[in-house]
């Protein structure tokens, strides 16, 4: 009888699962994708590799769904503002790490630093030739 019960995986209820934030690779996958959006949106000098990104955060829903978690609950949480606002807040303390303020400047310098370093950010984004 136990036996069956593993092999037909009775599942724990979906609270037993622990956030998508307390998996780091999707953790910070995310904050990859957030920061790089954040530095395109704000530094007018530097473009998303939009591609890129779509595959790379396609391979992070790929891994979210191969751990259990559903293609809503996925989706859940890319949505919550909660989440984006926590991504946003990480954001400004990496500025401020680097002696940076959270404008177009601090930004454009952040995501040349990003490029440059290979970040999973980095390689996310492309700096425009003028």
């Amino acid at each position: 009888m136990m036996i069956a019960a593993v092999i037909c995986g009775l599942s724990a209820p979906v609270s037993a699962k622990p956030s998508l934030r307390d998996i780091p690779v999707i953790d910070e996958g995310l904050f990859a994708v957030a920061l790089a959006d954040r530095i395109r949106r704000t530094c007018p000098t530097i473009s998303a590799r939009f591609f890129r990104a779509y595959a790379y955060l396609n391979d992070l829903r790929k891994t979210a769904e191969a751990r259990g978690y559903s293609r809503a609950e996925v989706e859940a949480h890319l949505e919550s503002d909660a989440e984006k606002d926590r991504l946003r807040a990480r954001a400004a303390r990496l500025l401020e790490a680097q002696g940076l303020r959270a404008d177009a400047p601090g930004y454009c310098a952040l995501g040349r630093q990003q490029i440059e370093a290979g970040t999973d950010a980095g390689r996310l984004l492309r700096e425009d030739r003028q």
